[in-house]
């Protein structure tokens, strides 16, 4: 299976902004517990819980929420390297709520972990909360996620209505067989009567061999004429 060697942009710093917003007796609960967790990493099981309550959870930028952005302070804090990293990353995810799994998995682009987050990626992956799944598919899926499973999850978020402007890395990922995967899955729903995700069009325009080439034979010449008329309308 193909390995992508993608880089991918790292998320944003979000301590600056964070401690920006955070009222001093938040940024002083949120210093301690960087100490805390600096000096024993087992520490971050009992905090890591706590950031909401401590901190809040309103919007912070584009990518983080403010509860997402303390978490990954915690996080980054850890004095914890390849597996030990992993293992400790990996108990937050799992034994925590959904906003916990979240801010995880935004923050593992933020760790030096190699594949090792790859499973808490295809455990959100299979999951049907969206949240997770947009989640997942940030900087670190980008870089490390191997191409089949990029691809499928790029339909899974079409399936969930996920708008793939948010699908980090999506512009250097698409390839070929993408554009095919998605070619099949609109020209299935031209055929039922339904309408075509805009944001699929230009994936498939970039690639039009895959509408004649390979299609072709499977679609009546109406459906393949309204799948022309909407790249048409596209370009």
């Amino acid at each position: 299976m193909a390995v992508t060697t993608a880089s991918a942009p790292t998320p944003p710093n979000p301590h600056p902004a964070l401690i920006a917003v955070l009222d001093p007796t938040a940024r002083a609960w949120l210093d301690d517990s960087v100490v805390k967790v600096t000096a024993e990493p087992a520490a971050v099981r009992r905090l890591f819980p706590a950031v909401r309550r401590r901190c809040g959870h309103g919007r912070l930028d584009g990518h983080w929420s403010v509860d997402e952005a303390a978490r990954a302070v915690l996080l980054t804090a850890l004095p914890l390297r390849g597996q030990a990293l992993a293992d400790e990353v990996t108990r937050l995810h799992r034994h925590g709520d959904p906003a916990e799994q979240r801010a995880v998995l935004r923050a593992v682009a933020l760790l030096d972990l190699g594949d090792l987050a790859l499973p808490l990626v295809r455990e959100a992956l299979r999951g049907n909360d969206t949240t997770l799944v947009e989640a997942a598919l940030g900087p670190y899926a980008a870089a490390h996620l191997p191409d089949a499973e990029f691809r499928q999850a790029v339909l899974k978020c079409v399936f969930c209505e996920i708008p793939l402007d948010r699908v980090t890395g999506l512009d250097r990922r698409a390839d070929r067989e993408l554009a095919r995967m998605l070619a099949d899955f609109a020209h299935e729903r031209i055929v039922a009567g339904r309408d075509v995700p805009q944001d699929v069009v230009p994936l498939v325009r970039a690639f039009p061999d895959v509408i004649g080439a390979e299609l072709k034979h499977a679609l009546t010449d109406r459906p393949m004429d309204r799948l022309t008329d909407v790249l048409k309308e596209e370009g």
